[in-house]
């Protein structure tokens, strides 16, 4: 699709897009590593994705204090600061003696991220004029499917032909260099600074983002109940070989393509609509989870459709984060957005390994169907419901 965007606004949404890749990249790492940074430390694949745990739990926990510290930093220099810290935190991850160590490194890659999700999508939209924001917003989305299909699979790659290591270390030395990049084309950005402490209270009370919110929980909760485990559950319940796993990976990410896709196709005409298939499909994905793993080519194709409805949930809720916010709170709403996002990966790895130790790595996907399936009814019968009332003017 041809576009009149400048190569001013077009340079340093590449840049963007190259750091939600990195970024996103690093997050799903351990996923893909599971089984190997298990075996490296003897530990088992519950104990080690603790590591997905308290790095997500950081995140929630440090979105909001952290972007409220920085918010009256100049945004170049931020996202520069940023990208330099998650660099160090990679080549200290790379050079981990002990699996402790290794945890204190992720800390600081969390610490990072908390910053960097809190102010990549508002710093995004203002890049650009006002016709080419949802561009943007896509960029920002397209960093995150292009890591699923080539971040993953190739750190996984990496990792399985020499060492796990050695993918933590490729991350830093790419962050690195985006960094040296984004000093040359990003402009300077002044932050708004009209959002203080004192104004937080009439965010939250805002019912919508707060609907928006824990339906965030939600999602990402049951999500990751399955999510965080499926590189062990498609080699041990799905009996697929480590090659066609990886396929499967790549597979799961190609197909966000294809939600964001259906996102700026059909969003804008049937946004409600939009947002309850979204969230029915993660439930159907989950609950179908352990019936398609007898047939490998039905969980490779049901991986498909999870990452399709996956990347759309998050494209379509990060627009309405944006668009119910005041604006002088957008950065904020996006960082408790973030922070919430964090704490439902954090619980739900936790929940999926309670299943892994308590009752069977089979079973992930019924408890993580379960939870998406109270989402879904909260979504479809109070949360859109609110959305509605909110966009005629109503007050809710």
């Amino acid at each position: 699709m041809k576009t009149d965007i400048s190569l001013k606004e077009w340079l340093p949404l590449v840049g963007i897009t190259c750091m939600t890749f990195v970024f996103n990249t690093s997050e799903f790492m351990p996923i893909g590593l599971l089984t190997d940074i298990a075996s490296d430390f003897h530990k088992t694949e519950a104990e080690t994705g603790m590591l997905i745990s308290v790095y997500a739990w950081f995140v929630a926990a440090l979105s909001l204090p952290l972007m409220l510290l920085v918010s009256k930093m100049e945004y170049k220099k931020l996202l520069i600061g940023v990208t330099l810290l998650f660099a160090l935190s990679h080549v200290f991850s790379a050079l981990s003696t002990g699996f402790a160590f290794l945890m204190a490194t992720r800390i600081g890659v969390a610490c990072a991220h908390a910053i960097f999700w809190s102010i990549v999508s508002p710093m995004a939209v203002r890049l650009v004029s006002e016709r080419h924001k949802a561009l943007a917003l896509s960029m920002v989305v397209t960093g995150t499917s292009v890591a699923m299909i080539f971040g993953l699979p190739i750190g996984r790659a990496i990792g399985l032909h020499i060492g796990w290591r050695m993918t933590f270390l490729t991350v830093g030395i790419v962050a690195f260099l985006i960094a040296a990049y984004m000093a040359v084309v990003f402009p300077t950005m002044k932050s708004r600074k009209t959002f203080t402490l004192k104004k937080f209270p009439s965010l939250i009370r805002n019912r919508v983002l707060v609907g928006i919110y824990i339906l965030t929980l939600l999602f990402a909760t049951a999500y990751y109940t399955g999510y965080s485990y499926i590189e062990p559950f498609l080699q041990q319940v799905a009996g697929l070989d480590e090659s066609v796993v990886t396929l499967t990976l790549t597979i799961f990410g190609v197909a966000g393509i294809f939600g964001s896709i259906l996102f700026s196709r059909y969003y804008n005409g049937a946004p409600y609509r939009f947002i309850g298939l979204a969230i029915s499909g993660l439930a159907v994905a989950l609950l179908l989870l352990h019936i398609s793993s007898f047939n490998s080519v039905a969980a490779i194709g049901l991986c498909a459709f999870w990452g399709m409805v996956v990347t759309a949930y998050n494209v379509a809720f990060q627009a309405e984060v944006i668009r119910f916010a005041p604006a002088d709170a957008t950065a904020v709403a996006m960082s408790i957005f973030s922070g919430i996002f964090n704490l439902g990966i954090g619980s739900g790895t936790l929940i999926g390994g309670f299943v892994c130790t308590h009752s069977s790595i089979a079973y992930i996907g019924y408890f993580g169907g379960a939870i998406a399936t109270v989402a879904a009814f909260y979504c479809i019968f109070r949360l859109i419901s609110l959305m509605k009332k909110r966009s005629a003017g109503l007050s809710v």
